[in-house]
């Protein structure tokens, strides 16, 4: 039994809210100040509202809070959550603090804006692939924010005309920031590590700033088999493990790189069967000759112009129904 081997032919979203937040004083005008957690709350989202102090003591303070003049709490001082409106709305929050007689206050106001955080890793996925492309080693990631931020009669503001202040680990980059600038090139974090990417994002006027962060992860690269059914194409729902029998006169097979950094170029792609070279590409057509039954083993390598490299083996069944065709 022999194989005569034809070539084929050769493809954070975290969404994150901002707010602006004006606080009605300072550690060295009142006694107490208030903190939003998380800063840029999204809207139709809880912000919770915690209240801190270095001279009240505030387990033994009775504590007030009103939205929109609305009582919603009085009792013990302590965190309390504040639903927010629609993008852009203001939230007034009101925070009354009775400590040893004497009572205090302070206001905020909570106007949530829309930041999407979307990461598009530069690494290979094949065409018409359903799935995301996936963070590669040695690779890099580009950044998008998507800012869809609106004043309080509701307005909508030009991206183009934010400020992007982007950090990544916690470290500024001046170089990627400024006005218009909502996208960032970051480089892939190193294996089992995450790397944060954060950007703030301001308006003209300074009255409008959020903010959104992202946690990327490198994916190790991977190479799958799939079948390519000839009216059905290839059969991306079921990648090929183990035994594969062919069943028929010939079959064609798909190799799909996943998670391997493009930046220099695709990955390049190499089919051996039963150890020796068979065929390079994405693809390989193989027909059974002859008579009888028996197997083979077939083994597709993935690598690039990095250290980047991933192997899938498969061990192709054949039976006597097969004859031998020849051409293509």
């Amino acid at each position: 039994m022999r194989f005569i081997i034809f070539a084929a032919l050769l493809i954070l979203t975290l969404p994150v809210s901002v707010s602006a937040q004006s606080f009605g004083g300072s550690m060295d005008a009142t006694p107490f100040t208030l903190s939003v957690n998380p800063q840029y709350p999204e809207p139709y989202s809880d912000a919770v509202i915690s209240p801190l102090s270095n001279s009240l003591d505030l387990a033994n303070s009775t504590m007030t809070v009103s939205v929109g003049g609305k009582i919603i709490h009085k009792g013990t001082a302590q965190p309390i959550a504040i639903k927010t409106g629609k993008a852009g709305s203001v939230t007034t929050v009101k925070v009354t603090i009775s400590s040893g007689g004497i009572t205090n206050s302070e206001s905020l106001y909570i106007q949530p804006q829309d930041v999407v955080l979307i990461a598009e890793p530069i690494s290979s996925a094949p065409p018409l692939y359903p799935g995301k492309s996936l963070v590669p080693l040695e690779g890099s990631v580009r950044v998008v924010a998507v800012a869809n931020f609106r004043d309080a009669r509701g307005g909508i503001l030009k991206p183009s005309t934010l400020s992007y202040a982007w950090a990544v680990d916690n470290t500024q980059i001046a170089s990627a920031s400024g006005i218009g600038r909502s996208s960032l090139l970051v480089a892939s974090p190193l294996q089992y590590r995450a790397r944060s990417v954060s950007v703030t994002v301001t308006s003209q006027n300074g009255t409008l700033v959020g903010g959104a962060a992202i946690s990327l992860t490198s994916q190790e690269p991977l190479v799958r088999i799939y079948r390519n059914d000839p009216l059905l194409g290839i059969r991306f729902d079921h990648a090929l493990f183990g035994e594969y029998a062919i069943a028929g006169a010939e079959t064609t097979l798909y190799g799909a790189p996943f998670s391997f950094p493009t930046t220099t170029g695709a990955p390049f792609l190499d089919w051996n069967l039963n150890g020796a070279r068979a065929q390079t590409g994405n693809s390989i057509t193989l027909r059974p000759s002859g008579s009888g039954e028996g197997d083979a083993s077939l083994t597709l390598s993935a690598s690039s112009d990095t250290s980047a490299a991933a192997i899938a083996d498969l061990t192709l069944l054949f039976g006597k129904s097969a004859t031998s065709l020849f051409g293509l």
